[in-house]
């Protein structure tokens, strides 16, 4: 298989090794762009504004309490507003 792919290359006038990339570049395909970083603000835009900073060890708590529950098959508790 490498002989025939090598004489592909040679057929081509191209390297061998210019053939490979390129046979891995269409399978491949096009990259994939990266995401903006700027997706991960202001997704939220409803509710009373949080800090984070002061309140991200209970918001982490509730989120884990709150799946245990469904998982439990329970419904997960309303938030006091």
């Amino acid at each position: 298989m490498q002989r025939r792919a090598q004489a592909k290359a040679a057929e081509l006038g191209i390297s061998f090794a210019e053939y490979m990339r390129r046979l891995v570049a269409q399978d491949l395909g096009e990259p994939k762009p990266k995401a903006d970083i700027s997706i991960m603000f202001d997704l939220i835009d409803e509710g009373p504004p949080t800090d984070i900073a002061r309140d991200k060890d209970k918001m982490i708590g509730e989120a884990v309490w709150d799946n245990y529950l469904r998982k439990m098959g329970r419904k997960p508790r309303r938030r006091r507003k």
